[in-house]
C-alpha cells in the first residue's frame, strides 16, 4: 500500500526586535530610499541579545503542536534547517526536543542555508515514503543577523531573524499533499555566500593565525545571476516531471530574498502578481524560514486562499537550490 502523505499544520515565531530602514540611517551611510529600491525591505526582526535560533525554532514548534493539537509523543522524528545556530552543538533539532519534551524522537540539523526548509521537507517526504518515521517536526530557524557586519550595508540590511515550524505525517488516505520536490546544489559557485566559522589551530602544529571575523560576505551580482540562470529552469523541470504546467499553480512562494528577484522570477515564469506572495517588506531576509512564514501569514491574511496547490522556491549559499509542489486544505 503507497502510503500518503499530510501536512497537518504550519506556523512560526519571528524575532522580538523591529529594526526599520531609518533606524539603520543612525549607524550607516544608507537611506530608507537607498534600501527600499535595492531590495524592497522596509523593516526587519532582528534577535535580541539573549534571543538565539534555538529559541525561535522552540517558539515556532510549540505554536505548530498547539494549532494542530498534535500528540507530542508521537512525534518520532525533527530536523531543524539551521545554517547559523548559535552554537555548534548541540544541535538546534536536540534542544527542540528537549524543549517540546519531545522524548520519542531522533532528532538531527541539516545545514542548506536558505534552501533549508525545502531540503528538510524533502528528507521529510523520503522518510515518510520509505516507512522508517510516521511523524516528522520540521523546524527551520535562523537568528542570521547575529552573523552580519552591521557596518556593511550591502548585507547587514538583508536579514532578518525568525522560525517556521511544520508538521508533516504518514497516512491512510488517498493523498499527498508534497507532490513533488526537486533539490540541486552547486559547489563550485560556494564563494558567492560565505560564512566562516571561528577556530584555532594547535599550537604543536603551527603558530596561531588570526581567523577571518564570523561574518556574512556576499557576492550579490553573482547571486543574482546563478537564481535567474537556474531557478526559473528548475521549476520548469519540476512542472514537467509531475505532469504540470504553471496554470495548475494557484500561488507561487518565493524566498523572501529581495524584492526585486521575487519580480523577476514572477515574470519569467509568466504569473500573475495576485499568484505571487511576499512579505519581505517587513521581515527581511529570514533565511530558511522565509518561505514557511510568508505561507502561514498569507493564510492568516487571506491572501491564500485554501485548498490551494502551491509552488515553493528557494536557494541560499552553497550554491543550493530546491523548489516543489504541495497541497494545503482548509485546515491547515
Amino acid at each position: 500500500m503507497n502510503t500518503g502523505i499530510k501536512i497537518n499544520a504550519i506556523d512560526f515565531e519571528v524575532a522580538s526586535n523591529n529594526i526599520s530602514n531609518f533606524d539603520l540611517e543612525k549607524i550607516l551611510d544608507t537611506s530608507d530610499e537607498w534600501i527600499s529600491t535595492r531590495t524592497g525591505i522596509k523593516n526587519r526582526k532582528v534577535a535580541s541579545g539573549d534571543e538565539t535560533s534555538s529559541d525561535l525554532g522552540i517558539k515556532a514548534a510549540k505554536k505548530v503542536i498547539k494549532r494542530s493539537n498534535f500528540d507530542v509523543d508521537k512525534i518520532d522524528l525533527i530536523i531543524a534547517a539551521a545554517s547559523a545556530p548559535e552554537d555548534v552543538y548541540p544541535s538546534v533539532a536536540c534542544i527542540i526536543q528537549e524543549a517540546i519534551n519531545a522524548k520519542n524522537a531522533a532528532a538531527f540539523d541539516i545545514k542548506a542555508a536558505c534552501s533549508g526548509f525545502i531540503f528538510a521537507l524533502n528528507n521529510a517526504r523520503a522518510f515518510i515514503k520509505s516507512g522508517l518515521y510516521k511523524n516528522i517536526l520540521i523546524v527551520a530557524t535562523d537568528a542570521t543577523t547575529k552573523f552580519t557586519d552591521w557596518t556593511d550595508r550591502s548585507v547587514c540590511v538583508l536579514f532578518g531573524d525568525g522560525a517556521g515550524a511544520m508538521i508533516v505525517s504518514a497516512t491512510e488516505e488517498d493523498r499527498d499533499d508534497i507532490l513533488n520536490i526537486n533539490m540541486f546544489s552547486d559547489g563550485s559557485c560556494g564563494d558567492y555566500i560565505t560564512l566562516k566559522t571561528p577556530g584555532i589551530n594547535c599550537p604543536l602544529v603551527e603558530d596561531a593565525k588570526e581567523k577571518e571575523k564570523p561574518f556574512i560576505k556576499m557576492k550579490g551580482k553573482d547571486v543574482y545571476k546563478y537564481v535567474m540562470q537556474t531557478i526559473p529552469d528548475k521549476i520548469e523541470e519540476l512542472l514537467k516531471e509531475s505532469k504540470m504546467n504553471i496554470k495548475d499553480i494557484d500561488y507561487f512562494i518565493p524566498h523572501q530574498s529581495n524584492q526585486r528577484m521575487i519580480d523577476a522570477l514572477s515574470q519569467r515564469l509568466e504569473l500573475d502578481e495576485t499568484k505571487v506572495i511576499s512579505n519581505i517588506e517587513n521581515y527581511g531576509n529570514m533565511s530558511a524560514a522565509s518561505v514557511v512564514v510568508a505561507i502561514r501569514e498569507a493564510i492568516d491574511e487571506g491572501k491564500i486562499k485554501l485548498p490551494a496547490t502551491l509552488l515553493i522556491s528557494a536557494f541560499g549559499a552553497g550554491m543550493t537550490g530546491a523548489n516543489g509542489i504541495i497541497k494545503l486544505d482548509k485546515n491547515i
